[in-house]
């Protein structure tokens, strides 16, 4: 058995893995693949519908809320974003790269105050003690950074509309939706295949701001319940199937205890371990997603030797990414704890042989 750890594309329910290969052979009943079937045809109309329901339900989205499934990824929300609710200014919590990125194309659109950042320590932190002006037109934030390993788990309590980037965390945890503006992310890590976008959406945000190209527009979309184009029909598949996956997990709040057990087992060991040590010193701030450590002070020689190591046992992805080094494991929603068992074991085998030898 291989032992996944990608930060993304990542580990899928084996589910939505085998349910998809059906889809692709002979989706639902018609003779045809998924692939080559009409998109406005009445059988993906229906995967459309359920996949919205199933996130309605499973994050207890209010009704005055719309769900997009859009292509270009989280990406293209970085400018979608600001070009359909920045008229002059709006915040923006800096807590990585995907935070500088959203930063980054904003600034196209108008005036960003960045309220705070985590840079001057290469993002190992989560900033807490920061001021967010009342008069700006949304405030911004990724709610979970995979390439350093933060994570911030709560809602914002704003009297204007939050923006959160939940690419690599949405459905690992309850959230008060009534509380954002708009929540979007790709799907590549914690819904699906890569290739398909969720936007859920407040409607009163839409049409707020300036004259907007039909593509970049939310209302275009909403007008059409996302196939104005053509969309990315088996990526939206298999998000749907993740989300089946999930209601017989028993949801959100089952999902999470999981997460929570596998996370403590992983940061227990690291902080056990005399070879390793976190990325993130406070424990509130430790990402339960991506999990990013390092060898200790004075066995960094070790590092490759551990990756080595870590492949003759199928552990595979654990790489840090290239921009930090070091390692990072990432146990998403699909990740087993039997797996996450299985590296703990991997780091304690390694240590005993390190010192003995």
């Amino acid at each position: 058995m291989k032992h996944n750890f990608a930060a993304g594309p990542s580990i899928l329910p084996q589910y939505t893995i085998e349910q998809t290969i059906d889809a692709i052979k002979n989706f639902a009943g018609t003779g045809l693949s998924i692939m080559e079937i009409s998109h406005r045809g009445e059988e993906f109309t229906a995967v459309i519908k359920e996949a919205q329901a199933l996130f309605r339900e499973l994050l207890d989205i209010p009704d005055n809320y719309s769900i997009l499934f859009l292509g270009g990824g989280a990406s293209m929300q970085f400018c979608m974003v600001p070009y359909n609710l920045m008229r002059e200014k709006a915040a923006y919590l800096c807590t990585g790269s995907w935070s500088e990125k959203a930063i980054n194309e904003a600034k196209l659109f108008g005036q960003v105050i960045v309220v705070a950042s985590s840079k001057d320590s290469m993002f190992n932190y989560v900033p807490t003690d920061f001021v967010i002006p009342v008069d700006v037109d949304y405030f911004h934030f990724t709610s979970n950074n995979t390439i350093y390993g933060t994570q911030i788990r709560r809602d914002f309590d704003l009297n204007i509309p939050v923006v959160a980037d939940m690419s690599s965390d949405i459905f690992s945890r309850p959230i008060d939706v009534s509380k954002y503006g708009i929540i979007y992310g790709g799907a590549q890590k914690n819904l699906g295949t890569a290739g398909v976008s969720f936007v859920i959406i407040r409607n009163d945000l839409i049409m707020r701001g300036r004259k907007i190209p039909t593509m970049l527009n939310y209302q275009t979309h909403l007008n059409a319940n996302s196939i104005f184009n053509t969309p990315p029909v088996l990526p939206i598949y298999s998000a749907l199937m993740t989300l089946r996956w999930l209601k017989e997990q028993g949801g959100i709040k089952a999902i999470q205890k999981i997460n929570k057990e596998k996370a403590t087992i992983l940061y227990d060991e690291i902080d056990r371990n005399s070879l390793f040590k976190c990325r993130v010193i406070n424990k509130e701030d430790r990402s339960l997603m991506n999990v990013c450590f390092f060898m200790n002070d004075g066995y960094e020689a070790l590092e490759k030797d551990f990756l080595e190591f870590a492949r003759t046992k199928d552990i595979l992805g654990i790489n840090g990414h290239s921009s930090v080094g070091g390692f990072r494991a990432s146990i998403y929603n699909a990740m087993p704890k039997t797996s996450v068992q299985v590296l703990v074991e991997c780091m304690q085998e390694f240590e005993n042989h390190s010192i003995i030898h």
